[in-house]
């Protein structure tokens, strides 16, 4: 490269030197230089044609008018140097720089992975040991006694052919017909041979004929049924055709065609990004491979470097063109960026199955004791096998879907996370009313599941407390001392200390779009919720937001533009997907439209916990699996004394209005007689006893108020007052009595 300093100065000092008098002259700067280069050397040359070039370089050993050189910046800048130069990093730093292979796999250095392969292989060596062992008694070992006449046929014959030397019969028979002088002496080889096998027959024969009279006569019983069996299974074994065999395949292996760079250069040709189909027509590749194509997880690797001008998102862009072109299902080509890398490093994973066919993913939780919510919560795998996780401390997480796509299955599993810690103090919201989080109620601090304009009150009432506690924790975070908390943040160490109240709060609101689009609650549970975003993180205070209509209405942008993690399942296009994943994501290339309805139903582009979006297929727990998971978490809180408000029958409505006992005011209002009551008529009765309280309530509001503390309605046959016989929605008494119970209980052990 030339130096663009060096041949500035020429070319200035030229124009100087030249003046007004030359200025239609042209003059070969690469002569002038050379000339110059050669004078230095003290090698002039002798040339005519390098005359003017001379004059010309030896007017630059004169002094030219410095303001003259510094006033012309017309002329063309000049970059390359006539001679190579030595540039870039050394060998050492290029040696330094270099990537370094794992010596040990991934997958074993994981004790997750380790421990997952490892019972995949005991599972497999398990299934085919309990498969054949099934079939050997009523399968294998009558087949072997069918076929061992046909056995002993074939056994006797190999022993003839073999004694007459057959096999050289068809040599012998060339040799007659083309040289009978080598006839002759593969027949007197024959006859050698003959001599020696016969004899060597006979001797067989007779001993075999002694052993077995000694078989039949002199020997007990157990040795006679073991030979026997020997035997019959052995010319069962010789009697088998060849293209029956004696056992079948306890897995049938599913063959996969093997990635090689020729598949991928046709596959990456074949998408319509112009660079590389202009190389690829020209006779090149169009691409360049940085690494070997190796096995990676269920599944191979291939490390591209992609053409100047074209990045990864142009790649993922046209997902179902490359999956066309390798000939494999949409669910098992992922093009994926290399964080490590510049914006044309492709790495492409093309696995053996579809990820939508992977099956249910275990909950890396699901039997552990106890979590540690400041550490990340275990949340799924990505196509590759790799388990992903999510951080909760210091960050708020928004899920967005389709209906169906599994966007409370995964609200589910970080909930059960933050139960896992009995530090935390959990709300949850769940404004559909299908009871999907109702196993996680034991443990709750706050709870309400329902769709009505009550369960919206409590679930808007939630935000209000929640930015309150917001503003303590940040007036109580100012007053801790430097070395206690040098980042005015909640830590593990703070969170322990329960007198300071820091402990980590995690909000969870399902369907939260029924909140916010809601025309009384939402436009302040929407402020609420912004404000908490934006200052809680820090403090301990974390939402964890769930939504099927991500628009302006439903979800205001102060939260989408807000929340840290984002987490998007199958949606409808890329307004939704950009609402959800961030402002361009659409465009980058991370598209949650390009999942399928249902199949794919649990997967979804998770951003924000890694350092760039990446698929995940999240764990799945079912109610039993999350009951018994509550159950663990309850016993945890219980035995460090952190159950709280509604886990202990609490009444933690403190913005409603006055304070009351709701089961107390109910069982004031059912005498004992009255084993079965009509709700509306409970409601007529308490808008009696407290007017303030209860009054305009209905049946549906006394189901609602109810429901939250486990009691449930059921039908109950009664009389109007008009004297008409009918069954409508109330309560059993004894129910009543009986939560009551458990209430004062709790309250009792705390």
């Amino acid at each position: 490269m030339k130096h663009p300093d060096d041949d500035n100065e020429l070319f200035n000092r030229l124009e100087a030197e030249m003046g007004a008098d030359s200025k239609g002259d042209v003059v070969d700067l690469d002569k002038a230089r050379s000339a110059r280069t050669e004078s230095a050397d003290g090698a002039p040359d002798a040339s005519p044609d390098s005359a003017p070039d001379r004059s010309a370089d030896s007017k630059l050993t004169e002094s030219a008018d410095p303001s003259e050189r510094e006033s012309d910046d017309s002329g063309p800048t000049l970059v390359d140097r006539p001679e190579p130069t030595r540039s870039g990093p050394g060998l050492i730093d290029r040696i330094r720089d270099s990537k370094r292979l794992d010596i040990i796999p991934v997958w074993m250095k994981s004790s997750a992975e380790f421990k997952d392969a490892m019972g995949w292989l005991a599972g497999h060596v398990w299934h085919t040991i309990a498969f054949h062992a099934v079939r050997v008694p009523f399968l294998y070992v009558p087949k072997l006694i069918w076929r061992s006449p046909s056995g002993l046929v074939n056994a006797l014959g190999r022993v003839g052919r073999w004694a007459v030397d057959a096999e050289g019969e068809p040599l012998r028979a060339e040799a007659r017909r083309e040289n009978s002088e080598l006839y002759l002496k593969l027949s007197r080889q024959r006859d050698r041979r003959v001599r020696l096998r016969m004899l060597l027959t006979i001797l067989g024969g007779l001993s075999a004929l002694v052993v077995g009279l000694f078989l039949v006569f002199g020997a007990d019983l157990t040795t006679q049924v073991i030979a026997a069996a020997f035997t019959v299974l052995t010319l069962g074994w010789l009697g088998a055709p060849a293209d029956a065999p004696l056992a079948t395949r306890a897995v049938i292996k599913t063959e996969v065609q093997k990635l090689t760079s020729d598949i991928v250069v046709k596959a990456m040709a074949s998408i319509g990004i112009g660079q590389i189909t202009s190389a690829v027509a020209k006779g090149q590749d169009g691409i360049r491979f940085v690494a070997p194509i190796t096995r990676e997880g269920p599944g191979w690797r291939a490390d591209i470097d992609l053409p100047l001008g074209v990045t990864v998102a142009d790649v993922a862009d046209r997902r179902a063109r490359l999956a066309s072109g390798l000939r494999r299902p949409l669910g098992c080509v992922w093009p994926d960026a290399d964080p490590n890398e510049h914006e044309g490093r492709l790495i492409l994973w093309v696995g053996d199955r579809d990820l939508s066919k992977t099956g249910t993913v275990k909950w890396a939780l699901a039997n552990v004791r106890k979590h540690d919510i400041f550490k990340r919560v275990p949340f799924g795998i990505d196509p590759r096998g790799r388990a992903q996780s999510v951080p909760m401390i210091q960050h708020n997480i928004l899920v967005g879907s389709l209906p169906g796509q599994g966007k409370t299955a995964s609200v589910r599993v970080l909930a059960c996370g933050a139960a896992l810690d009995p530090s935390v103090e959990l709300w949850l919201h769940e404004n559909k009313g299908t009871g999907d989080l109702d196993s996680l109620e034991c443990v709750s601090h706050r709870f309400v599941s329902g769709i009505d304009d009550d369960s919206i009150r409590y679930a808007a009432d939630s935000l209000k407390l929640l930015r309150e506690e917001v503003m303590r924790r940040a007036a109580a975070i100012k007053k801790l001392p430097r070395d206690l908390c040098p980042d005015k943040r909640v830590t593990r160490a703070i969170a322990d200390k329960r007198s300071l109240k820091l402990w980590p709060l995690v909000g969870v609101f399902d369907e939260c779009q029924n909140l916010f689009a809601h025309p009384k609650y939402g436009k302040q549970a929407g402020d609420d919720a912004e404000f908490i975003i934006k200052l809680g993180r820090a403090l301990g205070v974390i939402l964890v937001l769930a939504t099927q209509r991500p628009d302006k209405d439903s979800l205001p942008t102060g939260i989408s533009g807000n929340v840290s993690i984002r987490f998007a399942l199958k949606v409808a296009g890329q307004v939704e997907n950009d609402m959800i994943l961030g402002t361009s994501a659409y465009k980058n290339g991370v598209r949650a439209t390009s999942f399928r309805p249902e199949i794919d139903a649990g997967n979804g582009y998770l951003a924000g916990a890694t350092a760039l979006p990446v698929v995940v297929r999240t764990a799945y727990l079912d109610d039993p699996a999350t009951n018994a998971i509550a159950q663990r978490a309850h016993a945890l809180r219980k035995a460090e004394g952190t159950l709280s408000g509604h886990a202990l029958g609490e009444d933690t409505d403190s913005t409603s209005g006055p304070s009351y006992d709701l089961l107390a005011d109910v069982a004031a209002v059912v005498p004992p007689s009255e084993k079965r009551v009509w709700n509306e008529r409970i409601a007529a009765r308490l808008a009696e006893l407290r007017p303030e309280v209860y009054g305009g309530w209905k049946g549906e509001n006394v189901t609602s108020a109810l429901k939250p503390h486990g009691i449930k309605t059921t039908g109950v046959a009664g009389t109007t007052d008009d004297g008409e016989r009918t069954t409508r929605r109330g309560i059993v008494r004894d129910d009543l009595t009986k939560k009551i119970a458990e209430r004062d209980e709790n309250r009792g052990a705390a």
